[in-house]
């Protein structure tokens, strides 16, 4: 065992995108992820733990959307979570960015972020 020693090479995770159904990968994903956006947005994800704050953002996330036909991607793996560099829960990820951490934000911040 080598405690010093180079770590073995990993193999990358490839992350996919929510609304492709994995035919897409976010290393080939552009800002048009999948080709077929709703208002420039393809992808919304919710990161959290599935505490109440995490839950309550995506309650917010699905109340904003409501009626863009936009779907919402709740995620509690912590892998997935990590790829994100996201280091506070809840947090939100708009087309494979994050734009918030460690905040529980109401519909009307979560349709500004959304707009930006």
């Amino acid at each position: 065992m080598a405690l010093f020693g180079k770590k073995k090479e990993e193999k990358k995770e490839e992350t996919s995108c929510c609304c492709c159904g994995g035919e897409q990968t976010t290393n080939e994903t552009t800002s048009t992820c999948c080709g077929e956006p709703v208002d420039g947005i393809c992808c919304i994800k919710v990161l959290g733990s599935g505490c109440k704050a995490c839950h309550q953002l995506y309650d917010n996330t699905v109340k904003a959307v409501e009626g863009m036909g936009i779907e919402v991607e709740y995620v509690t793996d912590l892998k997935k979570i990590m790829v994100y560099g996201a280091m506070s829960m809840p947090a939100l990820v708009v087309n494979e960015k994050l734009v918030s951490s460690g905040k529980t934000l109401k519909p009307a911040e979560i349709l500004k972020l959304i707009g930006e």
